[in-house]
């Protein structure tokens, strides 16, 4: 993987997250098995309503068929990125995922944008007028994505979600109004550190996996030098909300 493939976000909380482009060819394989999708649930439509209407082509049919026709194509992409954290069957067969230029994963209306702006993409044909927008920009764009401010990228496999694997803690087990508060000395711990570490708290949950896994560990990495207590065996997300908890109760 070249250096031009990836870039960085930069965030609220001040961390960097690297992020790797997905290229024309991973997300060609992707479209053609979205596609087939797509035109499999569209003939299983045609052939019940034509099994609905006895066979005949009454305008009813021809109207149902364009409608489907319509919804298959369109509503496919956007209920998979809205519901399935921007990932079709086909972009997570190839290990991609469409997020938000921030980093945040996409929403209905970005989405929307999105796949709409597709039907000029496509032109004249084969993703023609796509395939040269993702060439020609530096974030492997298309028109689509440029609109709604979007980028398709490659999850991260492999060594590095085994290394950040969940460790449980005590804490991190339970609820935190039961859980006692860690006897940690964070005097070390600036007041700007812990308001970055609360706005990652309080919007972790809109962030896509591998960014929540990123900012987390580069933000456990930065602050537990600073911090004498945690033990050894805690996940970065659970050091950042005792980190949180006991700064609130020992400024």
């Amino acid at each position: 993987m070249s250096y031009e493939d990836r870039i960085s976000i930069a965030t609220p909380e001040g961390v960097d997250v690297q992020l790797t482009l997905a290229g024309v060819g991973s997300r060609f394989i992707a479209a053609v098995i979205d596609q087939s999708i797509r035109w499999a649930v569209f003939l299983a439509l045609v052939v019940g309503l034509l099994a609905a209407e006895g066979g005949e082509g009454s305008p009813w049919v021809l109207a149902g068929v364009v409608i489907g026709f319509f919804v298959v194509q369109f509503a496919y992409d956007v209920l998979f990125e809205t519901l399935a954290s921007g990932r079709t069957p086909g972009k997570r067969w190839t290990g991609l995922r469409v997020v938000r230029t921030s980093g945040a994963p996409v929403g209905f209306v970005t989405s929307a944008v999105r796949n709409l702006v597709r039907l000029v993409d496509a032109l004249p044909g084969m993703y023609l007028v796509g395939i040269i927008a993702v060439l020609a920009s530096g974030r492997n764009q298309r028109l689509g994505d440029m609109a709604a401010g979007t980028l398709v990228v490659r999850e991260r496999r492999g060594g590095r979600a085994k290394a950040t694997a969940p460790i449980l803690s005590p804490v991190a087990t339970s609820n935190r109004s039961w859980a006692p508060l860690p006897d940690w000395d964070v005097s070390g711990v600036t007041a700007g550190e812990v308001a970055t570490v609360r706005r990652f708290l309080d919007r972790r949950a809109t962030l896509t996996p591998e960014a929540r896994a990123r900012l987390a560990e580069e933000l456990y990495l930065r602050l537990r030098p600073k911090v004498v207590g945690p033990p050894e065996a805690i996940t970065p997300e659970s050091f950042l909300e005792d980190l949180s908890a006991a700064k609130a109760a020992r400024p």
